[in-house]
């Protein structure tokens, strides 16, 4: 079944119906902690039949095929590699015996336990390989559709969804798990989560497991707020919890579920089903109380009964993984960051040329802080290899910013790299006409979900005439229908001569720029051509930016940091009234110590002028400044800087920003300016990744931030223990010592990764078991190496229960360590059910935990 045909399918029905549970259904049915479940359900195909008989009988109009882990790298781990095919296959046909003609089937995919780079070793190209292997065997045994579930990680599921485009037309179905913030474990908001998979052709997007309805509710209404695709709901039965002989269970029953269920449907779902816990109770449930329900198309309710509309038209959206940037014709004016751009800069090529990128990394920080919305990334020049020097950009950048990116280059390689590897949605700068580059470069558009600046140059090069410009993008705009992209992905460049070679080049761009808007197009410019040539020119590019603004102008390419030229953008949104732009400007304001006002003593007859500086009064006659209302700065660059200061405060900002290109060098550099190790390590490395575990905690530092940070801290400790074990010989030896490991069963790990990399970092002596642990073993070597703590991690409700089992073995083997535990699936109330001595919620958490259960010892 293709995409439309899902569409046409679902528009038909209005609301569709999946199934439950599986996973802890089996496991009830005798499923063991640990086991393949693929393998196990082909040596008991009636309890699967069973089952999923039950869910059609139930209503379910979509079961999924049992293929959740029949991925090449999860069955590596129980070495069924080379069955996968086998194995594939009979899970679909069993999948089609159950469903009959009553039901679709869906190919069941999901993440594959390994990360991605940079947090893990996996590579981006090896993944998407990984799921067109699954993804081909599922549609040839005769899948209806795909279903990609339980994702937490957006890039993961971009992989999945550009496997399916490569291997076949079928319809995918995307749902990710979020977290209880609303973010999914790497930092992705709903709304983002869903531009990104409707722009790269999901059929329909939603979440599943990780929460019950009530807690889902604001997660569907974001979805359905940014998007015109079907929104999907899989909730659980609510949260896991220990019953009273052992067993795990959900705390919602089915009557709560069912009528939980009718905010999801008025948040924006037409495709409901259940998750961990849920059976076919619960589905027939839902099915006979909303079979007939009106769905609502317009007019769609948060959990608090606020009122929103399904995605206008007219809104366009760029996102990185982590923001959205949202705007319409009418919105403020926003800059896109020129600076990460060679041409002209000396010392950038240099660096590039030398692979070296902390220039880079500087324009991006300073920019964003600067007030840009979108950065411009282009690094073509002579001597280097574009292509590569633009992977290796985007992999130091993404971490650093939340804002989307526009990749700027004219090589089609570099350019399909680039929307292949970036996580959200981009701008490709530029596609015109020249060269057949509309051809070439429409497609990769389409296939990546990108939006794209149009610029109006013709087959022969410049238009002649504005008549021919307007021509050439009414050409580029029909090109971009034909190739299935609309209004809302295109960004027209208004094309900027300077008006030192043509007088009314100003007039034509404005002229362009009111064509645009008239036409429902967003528009784009370069300011700097204007004033080519002609002295002073940051008055005449403020000027005619403002004329621009006033003529519909939506966003330019410029450097954030030229004060008059934002200055002149924020105010002349101000002065045209759009949306929130006093606010912003007053904001933008309040970066200047000129503006705070100071009651001052005024001599009669002479005037009040402040020169925009702290505390700099001008009297009117000479310019001077008062000498009352001046101070001189305490770090007045006519006095010698504090070199060894300098060092130490370098070494925290490249924890804070996870600089681990440059922290060896700033560490070593550091010792030999006269830094003391100690004091790198106490004063500046711990509370900097402190900080970092605040800053996650708040909800503005994200898992790729935080990994990248405690990275960084690890490469600067790692030069500074030889020092500290010199001066310390008895130090090392007095480490607490902390055995983690993820359970039997669970072969998830990025969790206790980041665990273990943050206990060390904060100076335990922290054994790692790794994945899939035995219980016995956890408990026998803490016991021999006399650990303080027990750290373990499950990511899936089915082997969660082994946390139970290692506390049990513990108290039985009269092991000494407290237990903590973690991870996805599991709660605090879970921890106590089951004896622990203690829950973290994440890396950051889990030392503070760790520090607390150590000084009660």
């Amino acid at each position: 079944m293709t995409r439309q045909e899902f569409l046409n399918l679902i528009k038909d029905k209005k609301l569709m119906f999946l199934d439950g549970a599986t996973g802890t259904n089996l496991m009830k049915e005798g499923l063991p902690a640990g086991a393949c479940t693929e393998e196990w359900i082909l040596n008991n195909p009636d309890v699967i039949r069973k089952l999923q008989k039950s869910y059609v009988d139930s209503g379910s109009d979509i079961i999924y095929a049992p293929t959740f882990t029949g991925n090449r790298i999860k069955l590596i781990n129980f070495g069924l590699e080379d069955k996968i095919k086998e194995i594939n296959t009979r899970l679909v046909k069993l999948g089609k015996e159950s469903a009959g003609n009553n039901a679709l089937v869906a190919g069941d995919i999901t993440m594959t336990g390994r990360q991605l780079k940079p947090m893990g070793d996996l590579e981006f190209e090896e993944l998407i390989d990984v799921y067109k292997e699954q993804i081909e065997i599922l549609v040839e045994a005769g899948c209806d559709i795909l279903v990609v579930e339980t994702m937490m990680s957006l890039q993961e599921c971009r992989a999945a969804l550009i496997a399916a485009k490569e291997v076949s037309d079928i319809a995918v179905i995307v749902t990710l798990t979020f977290e209880g913030d609303g973010r999914t474990l790497f930092g992705t908001d709903a709304k983002t989560a869903a531009i990104v998979m409707e722009s790269l052709g999901a059929a329909a997007v939603g979440a599943n497991c990780g929460t019950g309805p009530d807690n889902m509710v604001s997660i569907i209404a974001d979805m359905a707020s940014v998007t015109n695709i079907p929104i999907i709901a899989k909730p659980n039965a609510g949260l896991p919890v220990v019953t009273e002989d052992g067993s795990t269970e959900y705390d919602m029953d089915c009557d709560t579920f069912v009528a939980e269920m009718e905010k999801l449907l008025k948040a924006g779902a037409s495709i409901i089903g259940g998750c961990c816990g849920t059976t076919p109770a619960y589905i027939k449930g839902i099915h006979d109380k909303y079979k007939d329900y009106d769905i609502a198309t317009d007019i769609l309710q948060y959990g608090d009964g606020t009122v929103f509309s399904r995605k206008t038209e007219g809104v366009r959206f760029l996102t990185s993984e982590r923001k959205t940037v949202a705007f319409s014709l009418d919105d403020p004016f926003m800059i896109v960051g020129e600076r990460i751009n060679p041409t002209g800069k000396k010392k950038l090529q240099a660096e590039l040329r030398e692979g070296k990128l902390d220039m880079v990394c500087d324009f991006v920080s300073q920019q964003e802080e600067d007030g840009a919305s979108i950065l411009d990334v282009n690094v073509g020049m002579s001597g280097i290899d574009e292509k590569q020097m633009m992977s290796d950009v985007l992999d130091e950048i993404i971490p650093l910013t939340s804002l989307p990116l526009c990749i700027d280059t004219s090589d089609e390689n570099t350019m399909e790299m680039a929307l292949r590897k970036y996580p959200g949605r981009a701008l490709i700068n530029s596609i015109s006409l020249e060269k057949d580059k509309a051809e070439r470069f429409l497609p990769l558009a389409k296939k990546y979900g990108a939006m794209f600046i149009a610029l109006p140059v013709g087959p022969k090069g410049l238009p002649g005439s504005l008549k021919e410009k307007h021509e050439f993008i009414d050409t580029l705009c029909q090109k971009a229908y034909e190739a299935g992209l609309s209004k809302e992905d295109i960004v027209v460049d208004g094309l900027v001569a300077t008006i030192g070679a043509n007088p009314d080049a100003a007039l034509e761009t404005l002229s362009t720029i009111s064509y645009c808007k008239e036409n429902g197009l967003a528009t784009i410019c370069g300011l700097s051509n204007i004033s080519f040539g002609l002295p002073q020119r940051a008055f005449i590019n403020a000027a005619f930016l403002t004329m621009a603004i006033a003529n519909g102008l939506t966003m330019a390419i410029c450097n954030p940091s030229q004060e008059l030229l934002v200055n002149s953008a924020f105010a002349s949104d101000l002065l045209r009234h759009k949306e929130e732009a006093d606010l912003r400007y007053i904001e933008r304001m309040n970066r200047y110590d000129g503006m705070n006002v100071q009651v001052v003593s005024v001599p009669k007859g002479q005037k009040l002028i402040t020169d925009g500086s702290a505390g700099k009064i001008s009297n009117g006659v000479d310019g001077s400044a008062s000498k009352d209302n001046t101070s001189k700065p305490a770090n007045s660059l006519d006095e010698p800087a504090d070199l060894v200061t300098e060092f130490y405060n370098k070494i925290k900002n490249d924890v804070m920003k996870g600089s681990k290109r440059s922290i060896e060098k700033d560490t070593l550099d550091a010792v030999a300016a006269g830094c003391a190790p100690k004091t790198i390590l106490n004063d500046y490395l711990m509370p900097a990744i402190n900080e970092v575990g605040d800053l996650f905690d708040k909800g503005k530092y994200f898992l790729p931030q935080l990994i990248a940070s405690a990275e960084a801290m690890k490469l600067s400790i790692a030069k500074l223990e030889p020092l500290l074990n010199e001066n310390d010989t008895e130090g090392a030896k007095d480490k607490d010592t902390i055995v983690i490991a993820t359970v039997h069963g669970d072969i998830h790990d990025i969790g206790k990764n980041l665990v273990a990399l943050m206990l060390k970092n904060h100076g335990f002596n922290v054994i790692d078991l790794g994945k899939d642990v035995p219980s016995e073993k956890i408990v026998d070597t803490a016991i021999a190496e006399d650990a303080k703590i027990i750290c373990l991690s499950a990511l899936m409700t089915t082997t969660m229960q082994e946390m139970k089992n290692v506390v049990k073995i513990s108290k039985e083997k009269n092991c000494k360590a407290k237990i903590l535990i973690g991870g996805a699936v599991v709660t605090e109330d879970y921890a106590w059910e089951i004896g622990a001595d203690g829950y973290s919620s994440d890396a950051a958490n889990c030392v503070v935990v760790v520090k607390n259960i150590i000084k009660n010892i």
